[in-house]
């Protein structure tokens, strides 16, 4: 079985030789970028499976490039940030990252966050119950076998694996609140923490996509204080 290419992207040599290592160990295929440029150049040559994608490099930095990269390209993105970077967490997942990790980080964590990811990725992750429906959504469709969100004149909206998680679980719950730890659960995200933002920031996207008026949203609803519903035919 062929080992699943994981690109590592930071300035910071040590890191990524350190990375590489300890991926190497476990298994997985590792190339390294120091910047953009070599970032790109690595996505053709290597096609990695994810990207390990460090926020703070020098000249384009790792917002610009995850952005480059969800338009470009089927890959799973973890946003390498500071300690303290809220900021950063929150405009990585928006410009459609899967996942974040904050620096100093246990490399086991990092590769438990990435089996994470990689599971999301996977065409048969979807559930038998789903798995040949085509779902209405707004002025959408969604695929569940093929994980293709499509407009109504069948063209592909982009989405990342999350974001189709969260969508999966939505309707797998039809007419029920479901809170942001319940989400957060459903789709094999990380334990809900005090002020965590990602559900919210990927429902605020998906509502774009899907919603006839994002800014009254009838298939995704917000019930104040619980959380999110799901309602079937709403346009």
């Amino acid at each position: 079985m062929e080992a699943t290419k994981v690109l590592v992207v930071d300035d910071d040599p040590a890191i990524r030789e350190m990375l590489a290592d300890y991926l190497g160990d476990h298994g997985y295929s590792v190339a390294q970028a120091e910047n953009g440029k070599a970032m790109r150049a690595e996505m053709e040559r290597a096609r990695p499976a994810v990207v390990l994608l460090d926020i703070g490099l020098p000249g384009e930095d790792g917002l610009t490039l995850a952005r480059f990269l969800r338009e470009h390209y089927e890959v799973g993105i973890i946003m390498v940030t500071g300690a303290s970077d809220v900021v950063d967490r929150v405009a990585g997942l928006e410009v459609g990252a899967d996942d974040y990790i904050a620096k100093p980080f246990d490399p086991r964590e990092l590769r438990a966050r990435l089996k994470s990811v990689l599971r999301r990725l996977q065409p048969g992750s979807s559930s038998a119950q789903t798995a040949s429906v085509r779902v209405s959504l707004g002025r959408c469709h969604l695929d569940m076998k093929a994980r293709i969100l499509s407009d109504s004149k069948g063209r592909e909206i982009p989405i990342t694996a999350m974001e189709f998680d969260l969508l999966k679980a939505l309707i797998e719950h039809p007419n029920q609140v479901l809170s942001r730890d319940r989400l957060l659960t459903l789709t094999r995200n990380r334990e809900w923490e005090p002020f965590d933002r990602s559900i919210d920031i990927r429902i605020t996207r998906l509502r774009r996509k899907v919603e006839e008026d994002p800014a009254r949203p009838k298939v995704i609803r917000t019930v104040r204080g619980a959380g999110y519903m799901y309602v079937p035919g709403a346009t």
